[in-house]
């Protein structure tokens, strides 16, 4: 007992609550690390690189394009070529010849009226091509997804809402709808993604996913406006600056976006040194609701970036300044430290000559 109030002598009431102070930041600054990973690593539009390639070596990169760059099919079949290429050029090959190298897809944004026999309605919806959902791994609540390199262009993914407005069920695989006077068939039903953050990027209302080719004949199609592709990353920044490079595009014409590292600390310092007029778009890319999200998580980890500074600030400069009050109290100047190394550094020598004197003599 004496010992314990020794130690509450000889600990001032300051020093405790700095130490608490300090205890409870570095505490507050794991958690928030915490939370903000996990909300990143629930972001599966973001995650392609991941699952396309376990061991790493891989980079996700979108391009989003203005509705005037008119990108098509044939532009995107181009670009694939120029790829292949650039990763030959750098000695990237595949050992399984059955393999693909890398993965892409696109969509466009539009809207489409979609008619079963005991309703009808009219929707926004996405247009797909190539392997879009392999990017965006929507929530299935029954069925499964299609391809956009299908032969047959007559598939659609409903969400939850508009299954049951068209049929009263989410139970519906394969059912039979028309659109545009063309039948369809129902691949799967999609949970729609819920949440403030959800619904301000664009999925307050309905949506359905058609292939490109039935948006672009059969409804209202903006045209494509996204590409997406997940392949090998050589060297930081590869894809990135392929596609920027190789797509064939101004550069006013599309946004690129390495959504592999777009939370990397490196990537967030121009978010947080644009916080606030980067929301000010000016250039006429209409983002689709994903990315919309992912600008919005950027927003949040700009914040909780700051809030880890300041998180490590407090403890950092409570322990700066004992430091400093610990340093000018002291009981002993720099030339007694120097002569307690210069006695150690003997000491070891001599320690060392006894030893090897002994092997000597053995």
């Amino acid at each position: 007992m004496s010992r314990i109030r020794e130690f509450w002598q000889n600990v001032s009431r300051l020093q405790i609550v700095l130490s608490l102070i300090s205890a409870v930041c570095l505490i507050l600054f794991v958690a928030v690390t915490l939370w903000m990973n996990g909300k990143i690593e629930n972001l599966p539009d973001q995650q392609a690189a991941a699952r396309w390639s376990a061991e790493g070596g891989t980079a996700q990169v979108s391009s989003f394009f203005v509705r005037e760059a008119q990108v098509d099919d044939f532009q995107i079949r181009s670009f694939e070529k120029q790829l292949e290429s650039a990763l030959s050029e750098a000695a990237v090959v595949q050992e399984n010849p059955l393999a693909r190298l890398f993965v892409d897809g696109y969509s466009a944004q539009g809207k489409i009226t979609v008619v079963s026999e005991q309703s009808t309605l009219e929707a926004s919806a996405i247009g797909v091509g190539g392997d879009f959902f392999f990017f965006h791994p929507l929530k299935l609540v029954s069925g499964s997804y299609f391809s956009g390199n299908d032969l047959m262009q007559d598939f659609v993914i409903l969400d939850e809402e508009a299954a049951w407005q068209l049929f009263g069920s989410s139970d519906i695989q394969g059912m039979s709808v028309t659109i545009g006077g063309i039948p369809h068939y129902v691949a799967g039903v999609a949970e729609r993604e819920k949440g403030r953050f959800a619904e301000g990027a664009g999925l307050k209302n309905t949506v359905v996913y058609v292939s490109y080719n039935t948006l672009s004949e059969l409804g209202e199609s903006e045209g494509i406006g996204c590409y997406e592709v997940a392949a090998p990353n050589p060297v930081k920044g590869f894809l990135y600056n392929t596609l920027k490079e190789k797509f064939g595009l101004k550069e006013d014409e599309m946004l690129v976006v390495e959504n592999s590292s777009r939370y990397t600390l490196e990537a967030m310092i121009p978010v947080v040194l644009d916080f606030g007029t980067r929301s000010m778009q000016n250039a006429a890319v209409h983002f689709p609701y994903w990315e919309n999200i992912a600008r919005g998580y950027e927003d949040v980890r700009a914040v909780v970036l700051l809030l880890q500074l300041v998180l490590l600030l407090i403890p950092g400069s409570i322990f700066l300044a004992a430091a400093i009050i610990k340093w000018r109290n002291r009981k002993y100047t720099l030339k007694d430290i120097w002569m307690i190394l210069m006695d150690k550094k003997d000491r070891a020598l001599e320690r060392a000559r006894a030893e090897k004197n002994k092997w000597e003599h053995f």
